[in-house]
This record gives C-alpha cells, sequence and structure tokens, in this order.
C-alpha cells in the first residue's frame, strides 16, 4: 500500500492562523502572537473573539486561535473593531518582521494581577 504525505497543506485545510503570524515566547507573558512579515497599518487580520447566544439567550465571547495569544499592552500596534457578532483584530500602525501583536485588553488591570501574585 502506497504512503501519503499527510504533512502537506492544501488550500482547502484549516489554518488557525493568518499567513505570516506566529506563536512564540513573548518578553511580555507566556507566549504571544507575532509576525514574521511586514503589516500595513489598518489590516484587518480577521476574526479573534465572536459573541454568542446560548439557548437561554445569554451571551458569550468566544476566543478564536487569532485572539488566544495576542498580549496586553498600555502602547499596542492592535485594536479590536467589533462587526455584527465579532471583533476583528487591526493593527493601528505598521508592524514590522518579528514584532509582537499587541491589545489593550479592556477589562485588564495590572495592579489587581500585581496584588494576587504577592
Amino acid at each position: 500500500m502506497e504512503k501519503k504525505n499527510i504533512s502537506c497543506m492544501t488550500k482547502n485545510q484549516y489554518k488557525p492562523l493568518p499567513d505570516g503570524l506566529f506563536i512564540e515566547e513573548s518578553t511580555i507573558e507566556g507566549q504571544g502572537l507575532f509576525t514574521e512579515k511586514f503589516i500595513h497599518r489598518n489590516t484587518d487580520l480577521g476574526v479573534c473573539h465572536i459573541e454568542m447566544r446560548t439557548y437561554d439567550m445569554d451571551s458569550i465571547i468566544i476566543r478564536t486561535p487569532l485572539g488566544g495569544f495576542i498580549n496586553h499592552s498600555s502602547t499596542p500596534n492592535c485594536m479590536r473593531i467589533q462587526k455584527d457578532n465579532a471583533w476583528h483584530l487591526v493593527t493601528m500602525g505598521n508592524v514590522l518582521p518579528g514584532e509582537e501583536l499587541t491589545l489593550t485588553y479592556s477589562m485588564y488591570n495590572p495592579e489587581i494581577k500585581d496584588e494576587k501574585s504577592q
């Protein structure tokens, strides 16, 4: 029986991150989202969060792989833009190869985190 090479990607296979983005150890916290290519200002990188309604009409936010590794920064290079029930990750300025993509978390207070870790 002939073996098939299953490591090759076809154009219809699922890719959790857009082309040129990768996950790597971050100097900010844990792992982060980085780019291997130049990204222009105002580039929509894709959906990072989706709002879903449960059967009892509660609202829950689902994080996509794109939203799962982006770290917080008080000087971010990305922002979330809401379009219907989805939030897109959009660059605020040009992003250079090797640079980490960051976002200001809207519900994040670093002082509370520091207090808990002491």
